[in-house]
């Protein structure tokens, strides 16, 4: 039977998460211990649910940190950082076969060394029992959100940014988007940012497909607060899609300020993580956690809603999200 090809949704079932776990030759080292504290968490939230695929640096020292090992597995390779989101392959789907897309990863636009996060993929393609296809295009998982469809979402701020892809113009692009995806519409976010936030506007911090139809997305309410325009702004972009497209729309509260040694960092709960049967939110110990939970708990009265502190992950300018990827419940592991 025919099946278009497309990039398979995060709400879908899934297989395993994939995650890598922080060690000293990573920015993490000034707190290291946090970090893995914060990660281990993560992993343990994800391991209830699903497998979890831990890439790690050492992976005799990192098994220590779990006394049970059920629903863990294990593979060693020493990366540059740790944002799994961003450096891992996506799935894609055609015709009842999956099929694996490692992209470039250029560290949002060649910012920091990458070549390690680069290559992972392809050194541990082994691990997975599908194949995969080397992409010669530069994109981040954090920058695609999928209705498991017909319909990419993302951001001119960073799919368009000259940074990734300079030798592609915006029609090319986008058709290179739909060729890999096979996308019918690609929708361009043309506002929205988050103070600190290094990825150039990855869509995965301001608006997530919860399921075929609806949009969750983060609105700020504070007149006062910075990012309160271009949030108006994405607000009305994404009403006009949604009655465009038939779409519904859930909005989430925008976190306090948090700062760090006097910068303000990109905290928001659209980083939110889907695994089966559950949600995991980050919070961050500000008044807005309660009402974010809240939001997720009516929103998926069926999914539990797990709340896991990130505080010190925005620290890294990223969250929950960026830390992981989803695989589909077609991709097995061979370990």
């Amino acid at each position: 039977m025919f099946e278009k090809k497309r990039l398979i949704a995060e709400f879908e079932e899934q297989s395993f998460t994939q995650i890598i776990f922080p060690h000293e030759q990573t920015d993490w080292a000034p707190y290291l211990r946090e970090a893995q504290n914060c990660f281990v968490d993560i992993i343990n939230a994800i391991k209830e649910f699903q497998n979890c695929l831990i890439i790690c640096s050492d992976k005799e020292v990192t098994q220590k940190y779990f006394p049970s090992h059920k629903n863990l597995f294990f593979i060693e390779y020493t990366t540059d950082d740790t944002w799994a989101r961003d450096c891992s392959a996506l799935c894609v789907r055609e015709n009842g076969k999956t099929e694996l897309l490692d992209f470039i990863f250029n560290a949002w636009g060649e910012k920091f060394e990458a070549d390690r996060d680069n290559a992972m993929s392809q050194m541990i393609k082994d691990t997975y029992a599908v194949p995969m296809q080397k992409a010669d295009f530069v994109l981040e998982g954090g920058a695609v959100e999928s209705n498991g469809r017909e319909t990419i979402l993302t951001t001119t701020a960073c799919m368009l940014n000259p940074n990734r892809n300079s030798k592609l113009n915006n029609i090319q692009i986008t058709q290179k988007l739909k060729d890999y995806f096979g996308a019918e519409h690609i929708l361009y976010l043309n506002h929205g940012y988050l103070v600190g936030d290094d990825t150039d506007s990855h869509i995965d911090t301001l608006a997530r497909f919860i399921n075929e139809d609806t949009i969750m997305f983060v609105q700020c309410r504070d007149r006062e607060d910075e990012h309160y325009k271009e949030l108006y702004l994405m607000k009305e972009e994404l009403s006009m899609i949604a009655k465009e497209r038939r779409l519904k729309l859930i909005a989430l509260p925008m976190p306090d300020a948090l700062y760090y040694k006097g910068e303000r960092l990109p905290a928001t709960y659209a980083n939110f993580l889907f695994v089966n049967g559950a949600v995991v939110v980050p919070l961050y110990n500000v008044q807005q956690d309660r009402e974010a939970l809240d939001v997720f708990k009516k929103t998926f009265p069926k999914r539990e809603v797990i709340g896991i502190d990130c505080s010190v992950l925005i620290r890294q300018y990223g969250s929950l999200h960026c830390a992981t990827m989803n695989f589909a419940k077609s991709v097995y592991l061979q370990m």
